[in-house]
């Protein structure tokens, strides 16, 4: 099944016009949010007896269940392969598309510094969260290390230091980039 929640922001990422669409008509509903969340908390609690992390996630289109997710990290060895993360990957492959205009995130957990910046450049209208961090955080997930870390200057960062080193051809990807007639703008 190929979902394209919204048609006129796809056409001009890929170079093609189509009618904009409709403007929502109403506002958020706050049960189908509820039921969504459950689903996803659902999600979770069957994740942890699989012997996975205790998060999940759904993406919904237009009231459509499109993908879900459950936290993989230790079972596939992918520290990457959190549930809001599982969830984006899946949704993309079944729009066929990189972003998901038009769609919600619903998540059993506040999402981490990784799965909201997965969210943004996936580019979801809404991401919808149960748990919030201190929850996480009583459950031995505190990303709260991670917050801090960001609103520090790197070069105090204590572990995985991030640094510069500009080469001559530092930029020649981006020119490349720039000169590729055909590329996929994103």
């Amino acid at each position: 099944m190929s979902i394209v929640a919204d048609p006129a922001a796809r056409a001009a990422r890929v170079g093609r016009h189509v009618a904009a669409p409709p403007a929502a008509a109403s506002p958020h509903d706050p049960a189908a949010d509820a039921r969504w969340l459950a689903r996803a908390v659902e999600l979770a609690t069957a994740n942890v007896h699989d012997g996975g992390g205790p998060f999940g996630a759904v993406v919904v289109a237009d009231g459509v269940e499109v993908a879900v997710g459950q936290n993989r990290v230790t079972r596939d060895l992918d520290p990457t392969a959190h549930a809001e993360v599982q969830a984006i990957r899946a949704a993309c492959r079944a729009a066929d598309t990189f972003a998901l205009d038009g769609m919600t995130l619903y998540t059993s957990c506040e999402p981490c510094p990784l799965c909201l910046a997965a969210c943004l450049w996936a580019r979801l209208d809404r991401v919808v969260f149960s748990a919030d961090r201190h929850d996480a955080s009583r459950g031995g997930f505190d990303d709260t290390a991670f917050y801090e870390l960001f609103a520090r200057d790197r070069a105090t960062w204590d572990r995985t230091r991030v640094h510069e080193l500009r080469l001559p051809q530092s930029t020649d990807p981006f020119d490349a980039w720039l000169r590729h007639t055909s590329r996929t703008a994103y």
